[in-house]
């Protein structure tokens, strides 16, 4: 598990898992390259790895 924003957005593939954290969490909301979980609308990932990789 990683939660450096800049280590997910230099990675080949991100796994999001949730929705959200504890006993709210524990499915995959979100899975492929970095680009592709920034604009998953499910997890809690996205606006931080999108800000990470600088996307509108």
């Amino acid at each position: 598990m990683e939660h450096d924003m800049a280590v997910v957005a230099g990675s080949d593939w991100v796994i999001d898992l949730g929705p959200g954290g504890g006993d709210r969490g524990g499915r995959i909301v979100a899975a492929g390259p970095p680009g592709e979980v920034a604009r998953a609308t499910e997890g809690r990932t996205a606006p931080y790895l999108s800000t990470a990789l600088r996307l509108p």
